[in-house]
Order: C-alpha cells, then structure tokens, then sequence
C-alpha cells in the first residue's frame, strides 16, 4: 500500500536516505541533476589518485524498488499546485516534497556536471596538475583542508605543500586541542608547511596568494577547503526566499517541516537545524523526516502516531584521514570529554576505503 506521492529534490546523501526509507509506504520519486551517486567522502582521494577517479560514482538504478529516479533540475515549487516543476517543463506533484540539495563544496570535492564522464574528466585534470605541481596551496585547517593537504603530500612526496589556517590551531571546530596538535604533527612529520593565523587571500599576480601580514606565497596549485554554501538559489530564484535564513539556509521546525509549510520538510545540509554539517547528521535527519513523512500521509488513520522532534548533533564521533593508512579520530564520550584515538581506528573505519563499501549498499550494490 502506497500512501501518497513523495518527491525528493537532491539525490545526496540524506536525500537517498529518506528515498529509500520510504520506498515501501509511498509513491516516491527522486530528483537529482546528476545521473549518479556521489560519494563525497571519498572525493578528496579520487581528486588526487588517479585509481580512486571512479571510485565515488555508484549508480542509483538499485536505490528503489517501487520508485524512481528523475534525471533533471528542479526549478521551482508550486505550493499552490503542489508540484515540483523541472528545467525541462516536466511537473511532479506531490503530497510531501522534501529538499534535500546539500550544499556546494570547493574543488576537488565537487561533482562538476551531470554526467560520470564529466565528473571524471575533472578529477583527471585536479590529479595532473597535483602531479605537476612544484608547490601545492591548501587553505583552510579543518577536516577537510588537513585530509587533502595529507592526501597530496603521500601522493607526492616531491613536491612542496602548504597548508595555511586562518585559526590558531588545526581541526579547531571538534573543540579537541589534541586532534588538532596530532593532525598539525603528522602533516609537518610529513614535510608539509603548516602556517596558523595565516589568512589567505589572492595577490595581484596569478598564482600569487598574500596572508594577513602581507607576505606573498606562490604557488602553482591551490585549494579553498574553507567551508561550504546551501545550495538554495533556485529556492529564492523561484521566490520563496522567505524561506531562508540569511545564511540562506533553509529555516525548518522541529519536525524538519519548512516553517508554515506541513507538506514541505528539509533535511540535511541545505536547512538550519544544525551548524554541524556532516554525513551523520544527515543521516538522522532522513530518518526522522522519514517517520515524520509517514505519520503526514497517515493522519487519518485509527493508530496514528506522533511527529519526533529533532535533536541537533553538537558531538558527533569524527574521523580525519591522513592518508589510507593513517589518521585521527574524535570520541565523544560522557561528561563533556572527547577520546582522541590514532591511525588504526582511523583506518578501520574510515581511512582505508573511506566508507565506500558502506555507500555501495546503501545503494543495492555489492561492497566491492
């Protein structure tokens, strides 16, 4: 039984989530520009290695049994229709839509495209100017900035690496003074020049970079892994900027509901229900919005249950490859404390296949 139609807007990681967790109880329809899953945790190591380039590409053709994916772009929410309506004039109505369009992230972390070919070309092209490169730039200390800075300096132990921080200390937002000072030992032990307070701007000669001081560094490659944007543009272009934060994330209840819309929810990235933005939570939100989804769409019933509400995640395990083989883990543990552990937690975890055989499940395939 198929209690309503369900349209999910981003096919990341919480939209595939949610998708899936209501593939038996609704007529779900997932939309997504791209044509294929991206693995995200694992696009840092493909953008380096060229034997990692496919790696985070995993097909959606096994993700619902009862639904389907939409190849395209949506353009605009009609609340009054109640239809998602797509670049290419095609309209989907729905009983519940759900966006779920993350956010947008520096290079190499990008899906650049729609097409695996395109996205791949891309990788290529970050892999053969790291391997030509006589001095690589990273700015930004957090996890991001330290896994790709560790990334470039083991598959190019030649060249020269930076890694400027605008902070005091590196990993500085897990609130772990030792993750930091194990991240900022392993890079330097490594030979890659860690600069703290060091805000990085562009100079005035291409491939110039100035810090706060003035001074100049050059260098023939950079990357900015200082953060990331909602991707919810097309939600103020399409005039429901009302919606938005003036971050311009999605402004959403407990429930995960857009706030005066109880058919419209979002999860993950794109809304302001947490400042942690990471797959876990993600993860939790689909879940609960899932639950949420189905006691909409089953209100009449005699057993109805109760909405949840969502907790935001302020401490979540956290893990920081150095590499395949290395790396640091932040553990939360009670009383306010976190557990700082080394390379071979790390690496079981995360580090060796950076969750890839985990995603292929999740998405019908074989771990391999």
């Amino acid at each position: 039984m198929h209690d309503g139609d369900v349209v999910v807007i981003g096919g990341g990681y919480a939209g595939v989530r949610l998708a899936k967790r209501l593939d038996g109880t609704a007529r779900v329809t997932l939309v997504d520009r791209k044509e294929i899953f991206f693995h995200r945790i694992a696009s840092l190591r493909a953008g380096v290695r060229p034997e990692w380039t496919v790696t985070p590409f995993i097909p959606y053709d096994r993700l619902l049994r009862n639904g389907r994916v939409a190849v395209g772009k949506a353009v605009r929410i009609d609340t009054s229709e109640r239809q998602v309506v797509l670049a290419t004039g095609e309209r989907l109505p729905y009983d519940v839509v759900v966006i779920a369009t993350g956010a947008d992230y520096p290079e190499p972390a990008r899906f650049t495209g729609t097409t695996t070919e395109e996205a791949a070309k891309t990788f290529a092209a970050h892999q053969q100017k790291i391997a030509a490169a006589e001095h690589v730039l990273v700015v930004g200390g957090g996890p991001s900035g330290v896994e790709l800075s560790a990334e470039i300096r083991l598959a190019r132990p030649d060249a020269r690496v930076t890694l400027a921080h605008d902070g005091p200390a590196l990993l500085h937002s897990t609130g772990s003074g030792r993750a930091g000072d194990k991240a900022r030992a392993w890079l330097e032990s490594h030979g890659v020049e860690v600069r703290l307070d060091s805000f990085m701007s562009p100079g005035n000669d291409f491939g110039t970079y100035r810090d706060a001081r003035g001074d100049i560094v050059d260098a023939d490659v950079s990357f900015w892994a200082t953060g990331t944007t909602p991707n919810t543009l097309w939600v103020r272009l399409a005039g429901h900027g009302d919606w938005l934060n003036p971050a311009g994330h999605i402004k959403v209840d407990r429930t995960l509901r857009v706030e005066g819309k109880p058919d419209v929810y979002a999860v993950g990235d794109v809304n302001d229900a947490t400042e942690l933005k990471i797959t876990p939570a993600a993860l939790a939100q689909a879940d609960l919005a899932a639950h949420n989804i189905r006691v909409y769409l089953q209100s009449s019933g005699r057993h109805r249950k109760e909405p949840r509400f969502y907790r935001p995640i302020h401490r979540t395990p956290l893990i920081v490859p150095f590499g395949s083989a290395d790396g640091v883990t932040v553990l939360p543990v009670p009383g306010g404390e976190t557990a700082v552990l080394g390379g071979r937690t790390s690496t079981l975890a995360k580090a060796k296949t950076l969750m890839t055989p985990y995603m292929r499940r999740q998405l019908g395939y074989t771990a391999a």
